[in-house]
């Protein structure tokens, strides 16, 4: 057992997915030997209601220079982060000169926004690689990792905050109090809090074992989220479904008493408990059907190979670190993983080595059968690739079940 990250109090994995890489750490052919491994588990805190990683990774093993993931290389995440910021600029943010930070702001996708309208920013973001993209744009960013003394810091050169935003980014600090002392400090007495990461539902609901990897330290639900940022003297306001990463969850955070809760609060306190997120039983179930998914997947593989069937990834994303490695998949069953993105081409996928290809050869050549990596996209990855299903080519996704469509 492991002391809760939130709570302290003892917890019991409820799943382990065994030797694990670092999800984004994408290795050239000579880093083989010196790979870096951790045992990756999830345990549900009885206390708190948080679910989280028991072994942790250290922060600079993640997010570093060559971080390899830029936000805007999804047009659906630019429209949707878009929306985002014209929300919180309609509704809430006012008054003159109003304030706006946001923690983990990679290359300025959403700050770009607020930069446009003319209203103050500044994006916390500690990989230096894409905070230089955001810079570059003219978004105002700093690379620092966000804490209390941060927080004094900005608050002395810019004053207090309208709005502290985050998406994405919550569920990857494991050190979640220090950054919580740090809003304490910047925001404004009637400000607000609004972050979005997946949401602990859709995870479980949709068998969507493949969240669960390094960066991700928590996996949040209204309940848990509650009583975190009670600890701050504050509340869950409302709270906001969002149909991006499979399904997550934005909250709208406040001080306590400043704001009205509304009744959609209430009604997903409800429907939680009403889903068991609240017993250690429905986590239990989840690993039962984890291990199906797994099996599943991979006697599907196998029977493409033995038909002759050529097989190839698409997206080499974080995810399917989980995925390769959890499932035993080798470049016997899947000889290379299709990408678009530069910093990842030419390389291999952590701990299974299985080679990261251009976007080009899987366009120039279409494989027979395509496991889809980015299954959160798939609306939009289909659409793209009209002409690989009019060629017979078939996708392969294991969310919510292992099928070929």
């Amino acid at each position: 057992m492991k002391p809760c990250l939130i709570c302290s109090q003892d917890v019991e994995p409820f799943i382990s997915f065994g030797r694990m890489p670092i999800a984004n750490g994408f290795l050239e052919a000579g880093d083989f030997a010196d790979e870096y491994f951790f045992e990756l588990r999830a345990g549900f805190c009885e206390r708190c209601r948080m679910v989280q990683l028991t072994e942790l990774v250290d922060r600079e093993r993640m997010f570093h220079d060559n971080y390899p993931f830029f936000s805007s290389t999804s047009t659906r995440m630019a429209i949707h982060f878009e929306s985002f910021a014209h929300e919180v600029i309609s509704r809430r943010i006012g008054g003159d000169d109003p304030f706006v930070v946001e923690i983990g702001s990679n290359d300025g996708i959403m700050l770009r926004h607020f930069a446009s309208a003319g209203i103050r920013h500044l994006g916390i973001e500690p990989s230096a690689n894409v905070a230089a993209a955001a810079q570059a744009k003219g978004i105002r960013t700093v690379c620092r990792f966000f804490d209390a003394e941060l927080a004094r810091e900005i608050v002395a050169e810019h004053g207090q905050a309208d709005a502290f935003l985050g998406a994405n980014v919550m569920c990857h600090i494991p050190y979640l109090h220090s950054v919580l002392e740090g809003i304490e400090i910047l925001l404004k007495p009637s400000g607000h809090v609004l972050f979005e990461d997946p949401y602990l539902a859709d995870i479980i609901a949709k068998t969507a074992y493949d969240q669960i990897y390094d960066e991700h330290a928590f996996y949040f639900s209204l309940a848990s989220v509650q009583y975190l940022f009670s600890r701050h003297g504050m509340e869950v306001v409302d709270i906001q479904p969002q149909n991006v990463h499979g399904g997550s969850m934005r909250y709208v955070i406040a001080r306590r008493g400043v704001h009205p809760v509304s009744a959609a609060v209430r009604f997903l306190a409800d429907k939680e408990k009403a889903q068991g997120l609240d017993r250690r039983v429905t986590f239990n179930d989840f690993r039962v059907r984890v291990e199906r998914s797994r099996d599943e997947l991979l006697s599907l593989l196998r029977k493409i190979k033995k038909e002759g069937k050529s097989v190839a990834g698409y997206a080499a994303t974080s995810k399917s670190t989980t995925v390769l490695n959890y499932c035993g998949i080798t470049p016997e069953l899947l000889p290379y993983i299709c990408d678009t993105t530069p910093l990842k081409q030419g390389r291999f996928s952590p701990g299974m080595h299985i080679p990261i290809r251009p976007y080009e050869e899987f366009k120039n050549r279409f494989p027979d059968y395509a496991l889809l990596f980015g299954w959160n996209h798939a609306e939009e990855i289909m659409a793209k690739e009209e002409a690989f299903v009019a060629g017979g080519g078939k996708w392969i996704l294991y969310v919510p079940e292992v099928h070929i469509q």
